[in-house]
């Protein structure tokens, strides 16, 4: 691997793009300009990776280390998928993680794959997010509106990763319509974190918490989620995962029940770089469906970029690369302050590596802020504008944030839009100018911008609350941010920590108990 991608792209061109998939949320689909870039031919990347395993628990291994003992004959679809759903059948009343569970179906599918070599996901047990079109299985997106809907095709994300092998566990739990922490359409919460399973308050993040909760509790190998504003990398970062947002395109939108246009992006909650590496492999690629996956850079070897280079016992990045830290990043002496500070003199350490200071471009805050960041709400609400007219009852909790969208002036709406298209222009020209990574204490406005991020974990509170931090990277450079993770996981443990079990008697009280409620008025202020 000679350049990282985002070496090899012309970034006007991203912009130029970003303009024509504006104007594309006001006159339907159209024809987008295709990335000019200097990546060679699509190659097949390395699909299977060698992993020898850490634990005899088989609902630790993670996913390079479950298919290598399935490679080898060691380990048996069959017998990976019962281990995970004995935990669903034993905890899952307490973290209620998935909304729907498909153990009859999860086990006769990994009895069909058997032993025989497969695809890189063979036999390996999935969460998958209930916005995904999953066919013949409902797909409520948590919703009222769609509570009967049982799709007839799978979302392209879907249809990608059983072909590659993969048994669908279930569906997950999560914020009504994509918006808040998950809870039930009319409120209450559910899911909750998995590492203070007795304690409702605190937040497992949203919109995908309980594709975040099934991994973190290990009762999924690994899960997909989505996210517009935070829902990746907020679930990952209070759950100790990998979250990894691709650049909007490099996944398919085909099959997944809509929030925003031009902001909705699939992606994965793994429990290190190299699955997320592995994960977002499987579900990239041009889909003649979603016309935003044409034109792009080709998915580059993301596999072998998160694959760690250690010499004589020394981590050694694989390309040189900046990692650009904005102001205020390690201010004040909280424990999530040190941490951060802990974690960039970890990445300074690596060779290849440095850790600069940057600057934020021009009237950075006046264009990130939540005026111009309200004009992701037409773009949720046009989709829904009959049911807005015909019955308010159906959005449930979230119906405020649903009438805003609805209500926001035209003119509110193109100022936005030429908004973002300045701050994509700074951020490409002077922030990237300075660093080809930015550390990040909020994943906006990298995902209003449609670019790549990447949630890891670097500690953890005296509370035992994990901490996590989130990489940002520049257009279709996921290979670079996997490439960082890779090496400053391979330079720490905290991707190796789980959360304690439920005390069982504890775990009954609480999924009998009332575990709170969001209110429609605070809504607003959550939704992503």
């Amino acid at each position: 691997m000679s350049a990282p991608q985002d070496d090899q792209v012309d970034r006007r061109s991203f912009l130029y793009r970003a303009s024509a998939l504006a104007a594309a949320t006001t006159v339907g689909s159209v024809a987008l300009p295709s990335i000019a870039h200097a990546a060679p031919a699509a190659t097949e990347p390395p699909a299977l990776v060698e992993a020898p395993a850490r634990s005899v628990d088989l609902t630790e291994l993670t996913i390079a280390e479950a298919a290598t003992l399935i490679r080898k004959g060691r380990l048996t679809p069959e017998d990976l998928v019962q281990a995970h759903l004995d935990r669903i059948e034993a905890f899952d009343s307490t973290y209620q993680a998935f909304n729907r569970v498909l153990a009859d179906e999860a086990l006769a599918r990994a009895r069909s794959l058997g032993r025989r070599r497969g695809g890189a996901l063979h036999g390996i047990p999935l969460a998958i997010k209930d916005n995904y079109y999953t066919a013949g299985v409902t797909t409520t997106a948590n919703s009222y509106l769609f509570q009967n809907f049982v799709p007839p095709y799978d979302a392209t994300a879907v249809r990608r990763l059983t072909a590659a092998g993969g048994i669908v566990l279930g569906k997950t739990q999560m914020g009504p319509l994509a918006t808040t922490r998950a809870t039930t359409p009319d409120g209450r919460i559910t899911t909750v974190n998995a590492w203070t399973p007795a304690d409702p308050s605190t937040d497992p993040g949203g919109s995908s918490s309980g594709s975040a909760t099934a991994v973190a509790s290990r009762m999924a190998t690994s899960s997909v989620g989505t996210q517009t504003g935070g829902s990746i990398t907020a679930p990952s970062n209070a759950q100790n995962l990998t979250g990894l947002k691709p650049t909007m395109g490099r996944v398919s939108l085909h099959g997944i029940v809509p929030l925003s246009y031009t902001r909705d992006h699939p992606g994965t909650l793994a429990r290190d770089a190299m699955d997320a590496a592995i994960m977002l492999t499987t579900m990239a690629g041009e889909d003649p469906e979603d016309p935003r996956t044409q034109g792009l850079p080709p998915v580059p070897d993301l596999v072998t970029a998160a694959t760690p280079i250690v010499r004589a016992g020394r981590v050694r990045s694989r390309w040189r690369t900046r990692i650009g830290v904005i102001p205020g990043y390690t201010s004040g002496t909280s424990e999530a302050a040190a941490a951060r500070t802990a974690a960039l003199g970890v990445l300074a350490g690596i060779e290849g590596l440095s850790v600069v200071d940057v600057t934020m471009p021009d009237e950075w805050d006046l264009l990130t802020n939540a005026a111009f960041n309200n004009v992701r709400l037409p773009e949720r609400s046009e989709p829904f504008l009959p049911m807005l007219r015909s019955d308010l009852r159906g959005f449930g909790v979230s119906v405020t944030g649903w009438l805003q969208g609805a209500l926001l002036g035209a003119n509110e709406y193109l100022i936005g839009q030429r908004a973002k298209l300045r701050l994509l222009e700074r951020v490409l020209d002077d922030l990237f100018a300075q660093c080809d990574v930015v550390v990040q204490t909020s994943p906006t406005p990298f995902d209003a911008l449609g670019l790549p991020e990447l949630a890891l974990p670097i500690g953890f509170t005296t509370a035992g609350l994990p901490i996590g931090t989130i990489l940002g990277g520049k257009p279709y450079g996921e290979d670079r941010l996997l490439a960082v993770a890779a090496a400053y996981q391979a330079s720490t443990d905290w991707h190796h920590r789980r959360p304690a079990d439920p005390v069982v008697p504890a775990a009954r009280t609480l999924a009998r108990a009332d575990r709170g409620r969001i209110l429609a008025e605070e809504v607003p202020d959550l939704m992503q």
